[in-house]
């Protein structure tokens, strides 16, 4: 049930993006007077599920969820059919208009996607969000875990910029943008201070390490897990733990920090129950867990306007944008392992989860849409940004490409894609396993 639900997601999330992508095609084409003859969600080699002839075109849907395309007359596609350039021109082809009309064709799907990103994420922070946590709100500031007391934070640090960009909401704290800062400003007590980082905190990250957090709080114990630990060990609701194994626990980080670097080991507490002070000896988990729950302090939220959740919508899209070039970057330059950081559509099933959650579900497919826009306008063969690199070309040198040209370049690109496609299954079947 789990699996059909990720797949579910996913599949829902692709004919959506895939038809405001072709939408952008069709959509631009059509106003330049082109003819658009075939329109379908998802491939349809052999067979198709349904279709439906409007006008010139067919509007269909096929039976292999890895895209879409439009067939737009006159052009050399990933359909390779070179049939109709053996006649002259029509003034209803693509080929016949002019370069800055076919460039805008070209580029139309990616518009479409970057739009529909910032829209999702517009509509996600005013329907499912509502709210955000601004960085001055909270006193207390983070709690900073070793490496980041490495690098220079405190826990009471208050993050107000990441690479000279200002941190209005811990949304952004703990975004992409943490992930490759260079450079993080923090208010220390009044004082303003500048940490560099090191070009290690990607993987660092990536791989789940514990950096800095909203941790930096007194508690007590709000309940206990019956049958786990602490309860077994007799700690009390209301109880506030005052040492562990002699050092002084003032902050949940603090806690989680010694639970962390002991997993598996009995260690003594000090805990004040109100009737009395005592000494406990518990059993931390494999997992770094005794089974408490602590008080939460009361953060004062600010509500999203129309105004702000657009502002935050175009800066989340553009967010997802710039992590995705910084880690191509990383790939490229190899730091990074192509294999551990691309994913296919097994992974990203895997990212949306088991459980049908309408918030999640829109904030990935916006960032989704514009990893698509990204992805879709690199200047590769048989993609939307190796046509328009070509259409450039073509509109500086006014010489127009040969059809044989294209088609040869076609042909490369396509293989490129399948090639990566079968890589980024490949890689997504191993790490089932």
């Amino acid at each position: 049930m789990t699996g059909l639900i990720m797949a579910g997601q996913l599949i829902l999330a692709l004919s959506l993006l895939v038809l405001i992508h072709e939408f952008g095609h069709y959509i631009t084409a059509r106003m330049f007077g082109i003819r658009v003859t075939k329109f379908f969600i998802f491939f349809d080699p052999w067979f198709k599920i349904w279709s439906k002839k409007i006008g010139d075109t067919e509007f269909g849907i096929g039976w292999l969820p890895l895209g879409g395309y439009v067939k737009i007359a006159g052009m050399i596609d990933e359909s390779l059919d070179t049939k109709q350039l053996k006649e002259e021109p029509k003034e209803w082809e693509f080929r016949s208009k002019p370069a800055w009309q076919r460039l805008i064709v070209m580029i139309g799907g990616v518009v479409m996607n970057v739009i529909a990103a910032v829209v999702i994420l517009t509509m996600s922070h005013l329907v499912f969000t509502k709210s955000y946590l601004p960085v001055e709100n909270v006193q207390e500031g983070i709690y900073a875990y070793p490496y980041a007391r490495y690098l220079g934070f405190e826990s009471g640090d208050k993050v107000i910029a990441i690479d000279g960009k200002p941190t209005v909401r811990y949304e952004d704290v703990f975004s992409t943008k943490l992930y490759f800062a260079e450079l993080i400003t923090v208010d220390r007590n009044g004082e303003k201070i500048d940490l560099e980082m090191t070009d290690t905190l990607y993987s660092f990250l990536k791989n789940g390490g514990d950096f800095i957090a909203l941790e930096n709080f007194a508690f007590t114990v709000d309940s206990l897990v019956e049958g786990m630990a602490a309860d077994n060990a007799g700690m009390k609701k209301g109880s506030k733990i005052l040492s562990i194994e002699n050092q002084p626990v003032k902050s949940f980080g603090k806690l989680r920090e010694i639970l962390s670097l002991n997993k598996g080991k009995e260690l003594k507490f000090v805990v004040d129950s109100k009737l009395s002070v005592d000494t406990l000896f518990i059993q931390v988990d494999s997992l770094g867990k005794i089974g408490i729950y602590p008080s939460l302090p009361s953060f004062e939220f600010k509500n999203y306007s129309f105004l702000t959740a657009m502002k935050y919508g175009w800066a989340d899209a553009f967010e997802s944008l710039h992590a995705n070039i910084k880690g191509f970057g990383l790939i490229f330059s190899g730091k990074e392992k192509a294999k551990d950081n691309l994913q296919g559509p097994i992974g990203i099933a895997k990212v949306y989860g088991g459980v049908w959650d309408w918030s999640k579900f829109w904030k990935l497919t916006g960032i989704i849409s514009m990893i698509l826009a990204f992805v879709n306008i690199l200047p590769i063969p048989a993609l939307d940004g190796g046509h328009a690199l070509f259409l450039t070309i073509e509109a500086v040198t006014r010489r127009k490409l040969s059809d044989k040209f294209m088609e040869v370049v076609q042909i490369i690109g396509m293989i490129i894609l399948l090639a990566l496609m079968v890589f980024v299954i490949g890689n997504d079947i191993i790490n089932l396993f």
